[in-house]
């Protein structure tokens, strides 16, 4: 019979404890996100507000070819960027895991300290460098292109011309999504190093020994050991890098310009520009429901592949 008074001011307490932040997520999250939600299903008002005529019209015109062909580009995007990422960042990850103790901590060290900076100054340091009159282009038409000429004139034949001709304009590298691809993938590329490590310095590698001794050599001992114990960190650093990608605004506002625009781009016109804020919103949810079933596959397959 003493049990239950116990037991409820166990409940008490903790719930006395976790109050603060269910007080946080309630009213600066949840409250939000339904008043968001609920603006969805209105219309813009004449002079920008919003008329509370209640319709599915604003998630019907998302399918359009326009808002789908810049939806489909963020979603190309995205998925290169969380590639690129994979392919750079599982290496250097496992690198670092296989380093000493002393070599590995000043490593991770140097993985983090991006994160001391500004994410809106990185990026901004990238358009200095992909511009037309920046750090790339500057060399492409200036040195290079001299060095070029220079040889072509000691030694005259045809073969210079096409360089002389290709190095004579900047690349084209600004306002492109590889533009948008090179400055995701800066700055997401520790998120994915970061949960990879986790897995690989966690990794039991006298399992991959004992591959080895029953004669897989190491792309085999890769393929069929260290990469399906590590499936867990491939997909956690997978979906970090996802989910940001595919809601980028900084990035895609400052590399790509107003040739590539990007769905959070999009968002931000609706909201800031065109002032029709229930548009907005039903993109936004579109958005949301797209990265709430990326976070289930990860839950499904991370958790799943953790159990097995």
């Amino acid at each position: 019979m003493s049990v239950k008074p116990t037991f409820s001011r166990e409940r008490i307490r903790l719930l006395f404890l976790i109050s603060p932040s269910l007080f946080w997520l309630l009213v600066f999250f949840a409250v939000p996100l339904l008043l968001v939600f609920a603006i969805s299903f209105g219309q813009r008002g004449t002079y920008g507000g919003v008329s509370w005529d209640l319709t599915l019209a604003n998630y019907a015109r998302f399918f359009d070819p326009l808002y789908l062909r810049i939806f489909n580009r963020t979603v190309v995007i995205a998925l290169i960027t969380t590639l690129v990422c994979l392919l750079l960042g599982y290496p250097l990850a496992y690198f670092v895991a296989r380093r000493s103790e002393r070599w590995r901590n000043a490593l991770l060290l140097l993985l983090m300290i991006p994160f001391w900076t500004n994410f809106l100054i990185r990026t901004y340091a990238w358009l200095l460098i992909l511009r037309d009159q920046g750090f790339i282009n500057t060399l492409w038409t200036g040195p290079l292109h001299n060095l070029i000429a220079f040889v072509a004139a000691a030694i005259p034949t045809g073969i210079w011309q096409p360089l002389i001709d290709v190095t004579a304009t900047p690349l084209p590298l600004f306002g492109t999504s590889f533009a948008i691809i090179v400055g995701l993938v800066y700055g997401w590329l520790p998120v994915m190093v970061l949960p990879c490590y986790a897995s690989i310095e966690r990794l039991d590698f006298s399992l991959v020994e004992a591959a080895q001794d029953l004669y897989a050599n190491r792309t085999k001992s890769f393929l069929r050991v260290i990469l399906p114990l590590t499936m867990p960190g491939i997909v956690a650093g997978s979906i970090l890098v996802f989910i940001p990608s595919l809601g980028a605004y900084v990035t895609p506002d400052l590399l790509g310009g107003a040739k590539t625009v990007m769905i959070g781009n999009v968002i931000y016109s609706q909201f800031m520009t065109a002032r029709d804020q229930p548009f907005g919103s039903a993109i936004s949810f579109v958005l949301m429901a797209v990265m709430l079933v990326c976070t289930l596959v990860y839950f499904r397959v991370g958790t799943g592949k953790a159990a097995d």
